[in-house]
């Protein structure tokens, strides 16, 4: 597995009545503005986020 793949998101909706997990789980992402966009490396852990809040995020480019 390379360790230099990594996965462009943007946040896309607001965590505005939502959850209170999901406007962490955004925040552990680095997004807390509609518009953000974040590179993060590519590993279960950060899938498993995007995975929780992917009503809210869209993934931009993956390399």
């Amino acid at each position: 597995m390379a360790a230099n793949k990594t996965i462009k998101i943007e946040q896309t909706g607001s965590p505005i009545r939502r959850d209170g997990t999901q406007r962490a789980t955004l925040i552990g992402l680095g997004l807390n503005k509609i518009g953000r966009v974040k590179e993060l490396p590519d590993n279960p852990s950060t899938r498993g986020m995007i995975a929780k809040v992917a009503h809210l995020v869209r993934v931009v480019e993956g390399k």
